[in-house]
């Protein structure tokens, strides 16, 4: 995660530095937005270097395909993380983008001009598990391996600055979940 965060880090902060140093000379208004865990159609469904939920929705439906009996997923199932369609971070950038300079800058500081957005849901990744077993219509077990990393227990951005706009996410993980694996049926071949 390290070399990503940094990459997040860095456009972040060359923004910044450009509004600093371009800000009212040239007029420059970047805006940034840091979203929590995406989801949605056109994910990286790789077996083995994806984010949860393009692995699950991959191994529920493989396992499913090939009548497998169970299916291995990392850790106890413990760690929460908070989820977020694509198409609500789409609809939370034009937000930001659309408010009206003295609106924005009331939100952010100075030194850090980003907006947390995020659904304000968590879910254990054991429930996850279960909800995707369901949506991709495995029968089979969910095997928790206890000798592979969970990660950090829990991972939820304070997305108030967003929320006192009005904006709110719209997509409830369950129907967010169940367009990703349709578009995950028509964009893989198993």
């Amino acid at each position: 995660n390290e070399p990503y965060a940094i990459a997040k880090i860095a456009g972040l902060k060359l923004c910044e530095s450009y509004n600093r140093q371009y800000g009212k000379s040239h007029g420059l208004d970047y805006r940034s937005v840091m979203p929590t865990n995406l989801y949605g159609p056109g994910d990286n469904y790789d077996a083995d270097n994806s984010h949860v939920i393009p692995g699950l929705i991959y191994k529920f439906h493989k396992a499913k395909i090939n009548n497998d009996k169970e299916v291995i997923a990392w850790g106890t199932g413990k760690p929460k993380r908070e989820f977020m369609h694509v198409d609500d971070l789409a609809d939370a950038c034009i937000a930001v983008h659309n408010m009206d300079n003295l609106s924005y800058k009331a939100l952010v500081q100075p030194q850090s001009n980003f907006i947390n957005v995020g659904s304000g849901e968590e879910i254990s990744i054991f429930d996850l598990a279960n909800m995707i077993r369901d949506i991709t219509g495995f029968e089979g077990d969910i095997t928790f391996d206890k000798s592979k990393p969970d990660g950090t227990l829990l991972k939820k951005l304070n997305s108030s600055r967003i929320k006192s706009t009005g904006w709110s996410c719209k997509i409830k993980l369950k129907e967010g979940l169940l367009s990703t694996y349709k578009s995950f049926l028509k964009e893989t071949e198993l």
